[in-house]
């Protein structure tokens, strides 16, 4: 991955200007500013326009179905003050024809990529509030500050700030050959890379090596990072890696795989394999390495260059 292609949802696609966020006055200024515009989120899906391709709403001004009458400030995106609110209720808000909410990740790939990052940005802020709505040190409820960055305890002041988990994703490889695995609910047919959750007290390239011990039985070594990919469903941070496999017999040991295998050059080239959708990072993995053996695109048009 490079500074200029980055994987989706990530990239420098705004300015947070995270120095601003503790001040109130500022902020105020920016929201009664007729260049700021609203990002609208209800139930954790996001507003978007309707027509041949999805865009994301950019509001003009702020609905009056929103819960929080400061929102999220998100930063500055296309010379405009953007603040992210959340919509009231269990039905859905009735915004007109022009509009529709929609899951982020059914959509994300469809968008363009600076707003599907905007997008993204906006639904973990609000993921990571619904948790946080209560202190975790005496129970009392908390209050949002910050431009909405940190929640602060009303009671005993403890300050909560936005948390992501960080998750080892990784495609092992020997030679021409690609270690992917199936989870039971997937589509028939599909086969990603393997992935799993970094533990307290470990390194990423201890969680690579463990995780593809446990999902598959099989050891690898020589692993090295290729790229990141924020993954706001529901806090993750994929960090994506490529080792090498020194043992060939596989096994699903812990049952969290349904299938384990290796695919050949020729599986994954001809169809063969349903892979993961092109907007992940586990499918950019995949790619990288099928360019590296064969020169050739998993997709239309030309790859994604490569992280060197």
């Amino acid at each position: 991955m490079t500074a200029q292609n980055p994987n989706i949802y990530a990239g420098p696609y705004v300015d947070r200007a995270s120095s601003v966020r503790a001040d109130a006055a500022q902020l105020a200024m920016w929201r009664a500013d007729p260049l700021a515009r609203w990002l609208l989120v209800w139930s954790l899906q996001s507003l978007v326009t309707v027509g041949d391709a999805p865009n994301a709403a950019l509001l003009r001004t702020r609905p009056d179905s929103a819960s929080d009458p400061e929102g999220i400030f998100l930063g500055h995106f296309r010379g405009h003050p953007v603040f992210a609110i959340e919509a009231d209720g269990t039905e859905v808000p009735a915004l007109g024809d022009a509009h529709r909410f929609a899951d982020l990740r059914g959509i994300g790939g469809l968008l363009p990529p600076d707003e599907a990052g905007l997008l993204a940005y906006a639904r973990a802020l609000f993921y990571w509030r619904s948790r946080h709505r209560y202190c975790g040190a005496c129970g009392e409820l908390t209050v949002a500050g910050d431009g909405g960055h940190v929640m602060r305890c009303a009671g005993c002041g403890h300050a909560a700030f936005p948390r992501i988990d960080p998750a080892i994703i990784v495609l092992a490889v020997d030679g021409d050959r690609a270690l992917l695995g199936r989870q039971a609910n997937w589509p028939t047919g599909r086969y990603s890379t393997i992935a799993g959750f970094v533990e307290p007290g470990e390194s990423l390239e201890d969680a690579v090596v463990r995780e593809v011990r446990e999902e598959t039985g099989i050891e690898v070594d020589q692993v090295r990072y290729r790229s990141s990919q924020p993954w706001p469903f529901p806090s993750s941070l994929m960090l994506g890696f490529q080792a090498r496999a020194t043992t060939s017999t596989v096994l699903c040991p812990d049952g969290e795989l349904e299938d384990a295998r290796f695919f050949s050059i020729q599986d994954i080239g001809s169809g063969a394999v349903l892979l993961p959708p092109s907007s992940s990072i586990s499918f950019r993995l995949i790619e990288d390495w099928f360019y590296t053996q064969t020169g050739s695109s998993l997709r239309t048009g030309p790859p994604w260059p490569m992280r060197s």
